[in-house]
């Protein structure tokens, strides 16, 4: 199982890079993790913020193949414990198919990528900073597979 992470911003700093790699490489070769970039939208003074989300928005799901399974990381979504993040894993594995996490901008996903998404998933009602997303992400990947597959990690 491929996951794909397509998430807006991009030239993240090197703690972010280095944070990723580090549960990314302790996955086996059927589980990996990409990190796909999109370009923040204009947003300078005066831009049209709509036009933005469009930009991020078009970006986001040109990155998706019509195989992908479909999850947009979205405040209203549903919470998830780790134990579910498990499930969801093994649900997703055994589907067949690869899954592609959507973290959208300063402003959100469009409501286009919401449509497009097969689930809705909330990380946190807190607000969190894009760099430390794609950190948590992988390690609450690594986590889930490691809970599927009774390795010690989760307990320790």
């Amino acid at each position: 199982m491929k996951v794909k992470v397509i998430a807006v911003g991009t030239k993240m700093p090197k703690w972010v890079n280095e944070g990723t790699s580090e549960f990314t490489k302790r996955l086996p070769r059927d589980f990996k993790i990409e990190f796909i970039e999109i370009p923040l939208g204009n947003r300078s003074k005066g831009a049209d913020l709509n036009r933005a989300i469009q930009s991020e928005s078009k970006a986001i799901l040109d990155s998706l193949s019509d195989r992908d399974w479909v999850v947009a990381l979205e405040v209203k979504g549903k919470a998830w414990s780790t134990e579910d993040l498990a499930d969801q894993v093994t649900n997703w594995r055994m589907r067949g198919d690869n899954v592609a996490l959507l973290v959208g901008g300063p402003d959100g996903l469009s409501d286009e990528c919401r449509q497009r998404a097969n689930q809705q998933w909330s990380l946190s009602p807190l607000t969190l900073p894009h760099p430390l997303v794609r950190v948590l992400l992988a390690e609450q990947l690594y986590r889930a597979y490691s809970i599927t597959q009774n390795h010690p990690y989760h307990r320790a």
